[in-house]
């Protein structure tokens, strides 16, 4: 367990707070507390702690619109949250991990219980900054005299770490590069430059080769397959038009969809 983390607390029932504040502070982590909502996102932007746990039905703003707000956010977008809630329904559990939380605990909620799912999320979180670290010191190189191999950057599985999470990074690095994920016989380029999406395609997964942003939404979905970044300078014109953020926050409303839909 990383000792020493930062975790901020969001729930308006002070008995909760004190719980889970006891059982941690145990363990070494440093507390921090908030009542509702709009104190927890106050507090998340000027602390930026390593983890947040969150109560969904709270007053001002609720725990759906914090998680969505947080990830909206380049310097929160890999912050792990585990939602801590009375509301223990499937659907409710699929929309909090559709809106990008690591862990869903219904109240009541055992203290060993609660223990690991911490231990966990901050081991994630180590890994992300691993991953990211190794994406802020990775040189750039030139197209044209890009080694052959494996490329210079960061590489791995898409069970471990997410296209979400690969573009919050390179947004919140601001990187220049080509991330390469492959899956089966299909192969997606997503080009970046200085942390913005400028073009992705597609191919193997049909007999044209697709562009364009509806590429990125299709891969997004994707929840096996590796990935391989190679941070080289891309001069192309910008075919996405749009923020990395909003693109995934638009990836996941429409998967949000899809899942609703086969309901």
């Amino acid at each position: 367990m990383m000792p020493g983390a930062q975790i901020l607390i969001v729930d308006d029932d002070p008995w909760i707070v004190r719980m889970v504040t006891t059982v941690l502070e145990k363990r070494g982590h440093v507390i921090h507390a908030a009542s509702d909502g709009e104190e927890g996102l106050q507090k998340a932007l000027k602390l930026h702690p390593d983890l947040v746990i969150t109560d969904v039905m709270m007053p001002k703003m609720d725990g759906w619109t914090l998680v969505r707000t947080l990830r909206s956010r380049a310097e929160l977008a890999l912050t792990p949250v585990i939602f801590l809630t009375a509301l223990g329904g499937d659907e409710e559990r699929i929309r909090g991990f559709r809106l990008g939380a690591d862990d869903y605990l219904p109240k009541p909620f055992r203290f060993e219980e609660l223990d690991l799912r911490v231990a966990n999320a901050l081991k994630k979180r180590r890994a992300l900054e691993q991953q990211a670290q190794t994406l802020s010191t990775a040189e750039p190189q030139h197209t044209a005299g890009a080694a052959p191999g494996r490329p210079t950057g960061i590489h791995g599985t898409l069970d471990q770490l997410g296209l979400s999470s690969l573009l919050a990074m390179i947004d919140m690095e601001r990187k220049s590069g080509i991330l390469v994920l492959t899956r089966g016989r299909a192969v997606g380029r997503i080009f970046c430059r200085q942390g913005r999406v400028l073009s992705a395609r597609l191919e193997g997964e049909g007999p044209f080769l697709r562009k364009g942003p509806e590429v990125i939404y299709q891969m997004l979905t994707w929840t096996d397959g590796r990935f391989d970044f190679m941070a080289v300078e891309v001069e192309m014109e910008d075919e996405i038009r749009t923020q990395t953020m909003h693109l995934l926050m638009e990836g996941a409303r429409r998967i949000d969809e899809a899942r609703a839909a086969q309901a």
